[in-house]
């Protein structure tokens, strides 16, 4: 035994859902209208020409013989009916329809006795109905135009006609709805492959758009994490081999001849090692957050500023009214740092301004040097992995290029938002907002 099996998919159950449900609605408004508008407008025109051809039956045999013929010539203008008298038997051909089988209701229930309408079929269907009247059997008649449609074949073409469209316009409407899904899925098979997908266009419903906004907003996080960890690789194993050749060098000295300050160096080289691979680790770690707590954000600034100036760095920094936030005190902290010390590493040795705001819309924190400032093309590079604007890889000079991409990644980990502005005299203004 044949068995249908179901759609797996989602384009074939919605199109079988809202096919099945537009073809049904269509039978009911049909049966409804069937039943409520047709059946009773056809009872109604089968008892008017049931009681037309009985009262015209009835005229004829009243009238005088000399009267009969202009009253059977304004019958077939006017009416549509043919008037006969004879007495020949009428063979009856084809189906009845059920138009004609309410007639014949109406016939009997006029005339008093049974009367059955025969068809004959010559150029056209003519149907035939025998009323006595007078004595005598007459012979009315009407062809298959005095009639009008086939409700029956209006019917099927309307359904027909009706269910064809139901199905182009379901699945016109699905296909609408799952091709950005089928787009969406293979860019999403593209990405777990390692792959980077052309971007998704954010167009259509607002739903399907908003899910394609966000897919393309995480391919474009994902593309950028993919990067930057490349770049991190690259850029640590390069900045690596420096301090690694100075310990090379300086342990190939010490075996010829020890040096306390060639031991020095070592330690200084070590520690700058240590220094890279603790941010390395940190850039790497920076989506993973810590729980909030309820801290004192301009407490936090002053002990930020206070280690700064315990390195020697002059900064000028007035505390403002207390203001106690929630917030990740760690990553806030790292970020202020981070800023502080890359304003003192490009400030050109003058002092460094910190401020911050606090009122019911956020707060704000600003870290501003008098620096030879940034160029306006280059104020989203700087948040990079190891970009310098500096193009040295000394870390006297250009950093190791990871604090502003720290401080950027931890920020976007939190919902905050930081950017560098150029100054008016000179200089570049970090700004952090919360």
């Amino acid at each position: 035994m044949l068995r249908l099996r179901r759609p797996a998919t989602l384009f074939g159950k919605t199109a079988v859902t809202i096919a099945l449900s537009l073809i049904v609605m269509q039978l009911l408004a049909l049966g409804v209208a069937f039943f409520t508008i047709l059946l009773p407008l056809a009872r109604r025109s089968a008892d008017d020409l049931a009681a037309l051809i009985v009262l015209s039956a009835q005229t004829w045999a009243e009238l005088p013989p000399d009267a009969r013929r202009d009253f059977r010539d304004e019958l077939a203008n006017s009416h549509g009916l043919w008037l006969v008298e004879t007495d020949a038997p009428l063979p009856d051909g084809g189906q009845h329809l059920p138009y004609l089988q309410m007639l014949e209701q109406a016939l009997e229930k006029r005339s008093g006795r049974p009367i059955r309408i025969k068809v004959t079929v010559q150029e056209e269907r003519w149907f035939w109905a025998e009323i006595s009247a007078g004595g005598q059997s007459i012979r009315i008649g009407f062809s298959q135009q005095r009639i009008g449609a086939n409700p029956l074949l209006a019917i099927a073409m309307v359904l027909g006609i009706g269910t064809l469209l139901a199905l182009l316009t379901t699945l016109l409407l699905v296909r609408r709805l799952t091709l950005p899904l089928d787009r969406l899925t293979q860019a999403a098979a593209r990405v777990g492959r390692g792959e980077t997908p052309e971007l998704l266009p954010e167009a259509g419903p607002v739903e399907l758009a908003t899910l394609a906004r966000v897919f393309n907003r995480m391919t474009r996080q994902v593309r950028e994490l993919l990067d930057n960890r490349t770049t991190l690789l690259a850029g640590i194993s390069h900045d690596l081999r420096t301090p690694l050749a100075r310990l090379r060098l300086a342990l190939e000295m010490l075996a010829e001849k020890p040096s306390p300050a060639l031991i020095s160096r070592m330690g200084r080289d070590l520690e700058e090692m240590n220094r890279m691979i603790g941010e390395f680790l940190e850039l790497a770690r920076g989506l993973q957050q810590e729980e909030k707590q309820s801290v004192d954000i301009g407490d936090l600034i002053g002990k930020a500023v206070d280690d700064a100036r315990a390195g020697g760095a002059v900064i000028h920094w007035a505390p403002a009214v207390p203001c106690r936030r929630d917030c990740r005190p760690r990553a806030l902290r790292r970020i202020v740092d981070n800023l502080i010390q890359n304003a003192v590493r490009h400030g050109g040795a003058k002092p460094v301004t910190v401020e911050y705001d606090c009122n019911e819309g956020g707060i704000g924190i600003r870290v501003l040097d008098r620096g030879p400032g940034i160029a306006p093309d280059q104020m989203e590079a700087v948040f990079r992995p190891f970009y310098r604007v500096e193009s040295s890889r000394s870390g006297a000079t250009g950093g190791s290029g990871l604090g502003l991409a720290i401080a950027r990644q931890l920020s976007e980990a939190n919902g905050w938002q930081i950017k560098l502005l150029g100054r008016e005299g000179g200089g570049t203004e970090a700004r952090l907002s919360l």
